[in-house]
């Protein structure tokens, strides 16, 4: 069988993946783990947080995406990133224009949240049919301060910032930006297209785990809203309970996903920040981030495992949760207009 576009579905990852690991090294805090978005290695009183991300289904702004994603991962632990490695692969031919356009992307969003380009690796690779830059961030914390994906518990509030599919939004809007400013002009593909200034969570998290009482936090990268709920249950062994009419989504998603035929709750959502907090400082979180002009809203809360994965639709009748098998992105991209 072969395997689906996109991110290796959980049962093989759990069958092949995680059974090849190298050695068993005690440093290691924290490694490959189903829902966790970057590793953990104790470092005499520190300890070394580390992600690693492909861009592969966005041409138009694959620099930007690349660190902007590895960043958030690192920032979903509490940590601030601070330095990035990168792998670029230009297909044959490419000129050094195309290379030049990618390396100022990377460059203008490192310096944006302070992150120095410490190495990498650049090539022209045969065969290619688009560029796609692999990204790899390190951040640096103390005394064992750090949030993982497996911390929710029963009881505690789930938060989501911005709005679902922002990612996904703003690469349908840029490398389609044709067939998206076809249906509904210049003006709003443009608007869609700005989407990418929202990719960062990397203040919201930040404040967020100042105002204390967050469990858990994770980056909804490819499955989107969904499949991010999903991990972070997969990763703390539990249930959710999500409400429809809670959710953020912003008008120029629900159009792109209407003209795609796509859901936004499983299109890739890079900038949909996804908080697990304990009831009782919930709303501190909110507040704290909506200081910051970000919006932010209680959509639903963890419950136990055996209550199942639930979404509560708008006339109050509780239905599963769809596990994305493959992000929405690659529905939409492999439409034909």
């Amino acid at each position: 069988m072969s395997l689906p576009l996109g991110k290796i579905p959980l049962q093989i990852f759990r069958e092949v993946v995680l059974k090849h690991l190298g050695a068993k090294l005690p440093e290691v805090m924290m490694g490959p783990a189903v829902g966790e978005d970057a590793a953990i290695i104790k470092l005499g009183k520190e300890y070394l947080v580390i992600s690693s991300d492909p861009v592969t289904g966005a041409v138009e702004k694959v620099g930007w995406l690349a660190l902007q994603v590895c960043a958030n991962d690192i920032a979903v632990r509490g940590v601030k990133p601070r330095w990035f490695v990168s792998t670029i692969l230009m297909p044959e031919n490419s000129d050094r224009f195309a290379l030049e356009n990618i390396c100022s992307q990377i460059d203008k969003a490192a310096k944006g949240l302070r992150i120095a380009i410490v190495g990498g690796h650049s090539e022209a690779t045969p065969t290619l049919v688009h560029p796609i830059v692999v990204g790899c961030m390190f951040g640096i914390t103390d005394g064992g301060s750090y949030v993982t994906s497996g911390g929710a518990k029963p009881g505690d509030e789930i938060i989501i910032t911005k709005g679902v599919g922002i990612e996904g939004t703003a690469i349908l809007a840029s490398d389609r930006r044709m067939v998206v400013t076809k249906k509904y002009g210049s003006d709003f593909a443009k608007r869609a297209e700005l989407f990418f200034e929202k990719i960062s969570i990397v203040d919201e998290a930040m404040t967020a785990v100042e105002s204390g009482g967050v469990t858990a936090m994770h980056d909804p990268t490819e499955g989107g809203l969904a499949g991010g709920l999903h991990e972070v249950a997969d990763a703390a062994e539990t249930g959710f309970r999500v409400h429809e009419d809670s959710l953020l989504i912003l008008p120029e998603t629900i159009k792109i996903c209407h003209l795609f035929g796509i859901d936004p709750l499983q299109l890739i959502s890079s900038g949909c920040l996804l908080i697990t907090a304990q009831r009782r400082k919930a709303e501190r979180i909110l507040e704290g981030i909506r200081k910051k002009g970000i919006p932010a809203a209680i959509v639903g809360e963890i419950v136990k495992k055996s209550e199942g994965r639930k979404i509560v639709s708008r006339n109050s009748s509780a239905r599963d949760l769809t596990r994305p098998i493959s992000d929405h992105l690659w529905v939409a991209l492999s439409r034909q207009f």
